[in-house]
């Protein structure tokens, strides 16, 4: 059977809902969206530690990051990131390896990556090392006369800030990470294997949608000489399906780390968007019983009279913040509190079931959701629009900067008010 949830479905509402889009699409070519992480600290010049940027087309940053290792005899793990781009766009992003010269990094070639620079630092750099993300973004197929149409839109994000959202992107090309997660907490490993192997969508490639097909009739050998070669971490799961005797635990757990991680913390998103989607309209207004996010460091507090701190939200020093559901996350009260209780008992999942089913650290290498607050909003101060024409055509040109783990679809599905503009199933997040 074909799958219920697809990447087409993304129903979290717009801050801008009474302000008309402009339609049209993204993403149409790579030089369409162009990203540059915002270092966090420049590289000191001294240190054993390798800094280069890289420019990257095609690739996401994971793959990047193999290709490199490969060709510097290096294991990935060897290389440091910041942050995940886009598999497509034109992406600038820093990397990092230790006790490699910079002459051999530049004197070697890596296929569909450019190095642009080479520094040396002290450490390696590692997730989050980064203060952001500089976009520039080209919308084509806009409606006629379309900037004072995105000038009031982002008149309005910027003086109440745009909803933070987790992106499409965030659960998947088919558009089921989060219920592969949800399975797993709940125990139903057979469902979750199922969701990765199996279940076959229209979003998938014709290989794919018919080894998943093979897979749900019980057919694996042949599903696994069918999976597309560059699939090749589920052909590697269906061997282990196979030779463990269909142990569907088992075979969970040999599921890539980063991933096990990635699926569990969709269905987090999951829950933290439909929290966001009942309180979009009051994203600028604390209420007495918020846990507020403090822009500032990232510290929270819980607020005990609104009134009293409204002010500093109205300055943009602190945002209501949302639930990312574990069992050391600070809780909200009151009101906020009542709306992510509803929200969690809607999953049907319980506060006992928020790490992964006895997957701890201690005891099977598996993944403990600790939780943590996400703010509901988030700060848009440089964003800037034109107008222009190139070889493809006309365009709308979008150029704003996002923190951290924010999405920029976030603003563009906001300016468009098109799925093209929210869906486009070639963004990543960009941490």
């Amino acid at each position: 059977m074909e799958s219920e949830v697809t990447r087409d479905s993304f129903p979290w509402p717009c801050l801008t809902t009474d302000l008309p889009g402009v339609g049209g699409h993204i993403k149409r070519h790579d030089e369409d969206f162009v990203v540059t992480e915002l270092p966090l600290y420049p590289p000191s010049g001294e240190g054993t530690h390798t800094y280069f940027v890289i420019e990257k087309r095609g690739l996401t940053t994971m793959a990047a990051v193999r290709i490199i290792a490969r060709g510097l005899n290096k294991r990935p793990s060897d290389i440091g990131y910041a942050g995940l781009k886009d598999a497509h766009g034109v992406t600038r992003q820093t990397l990092s390896v230790e006790h490699v010269s910079g002459d051999h990094i530049r004197e070697t070639q890596f296929a569909r990556i450019k190095v642009i620079s080479v520094n040396r630092h002290t450490n390696k750099l590692k997730v989050g090392h980064l203060s952001g993300n500089r976009f520039v973004i080209k919308i084509r197929g806009a409606d006629r006369d379309p900037l004072p149409r995105v000038r009031s839109i982002l008149d309005v994000l910027t003086a109440r800030g745009l909803p933070n959202y987790f992106g499409p992107q965030r659960f998947g090309v088919r558009g089921d990470n989060a219920r592969v997660g949800k399975a797993v907490l709940s125990g139903d490993y057979d469902q979750a294997v199922a969701l990765i192997l199996g279940r076959p969508s229209t979003a998938d490639r014709p290989e794919a949608h018919k080894a998943r097909g093979l897979f749900d009739a019980g057919r694996y050998d042949q599903a696994m000489a069918t999976w597309p070669t560059e699939l090749s971490d589920q052909t590697r799961l269906l061997r282990t399906f196979i030779n463990t005797g269909y142990d569907t635990r088992r075979t969970w757990r040999a599921v890539e780390h980063r991933m096990r991680k990635l699926y569990l913390s969709a269905f987090q998103s999951e829950l933290f968007n439909t929290v966001l989607a009942e309180r979009i309209h009051g994203i600028d207004r604390l209420q007495t019983g918020d846990v507020a996010w403090k822009h500032r460091n990232g510290a929270c507090f819980l607020v005990e009279d609104a009134a009293v701190e409204q002010p500093r939200c109205d300055a943009f020093e602190i945002s209501p913040s949302g639930p990312l559901f574990g069992k050391k996350m600070k809780s909200a009260s009151g009101q906020p509190g009542r709306i992510e209780e509803e929200v969690l008992a809607g999953s049907e999942m319980r506060r006992e079931n928020e790490d992964a089913s006895g997957m701890r650290p201690t005891q099977e290498g598996g993944i403990r959701l600790d939780g943590a607050r996400r703010p509901l909003r988030i700060p848009l101060d440089d964003a800037e629009v034109d107008e222009g024409t190139d070889d493809s055509g006309t365009f709308v040109r979008l150029e704003f900067s996002l923190p951290p783990g924010a999405y920029a679809t976030c603003l563009t599905r906001e300016t468009c008010k098109t799925s093209a503009a929210a869906n486009d199933n070639r963004f990543e997040k960009t941490t």
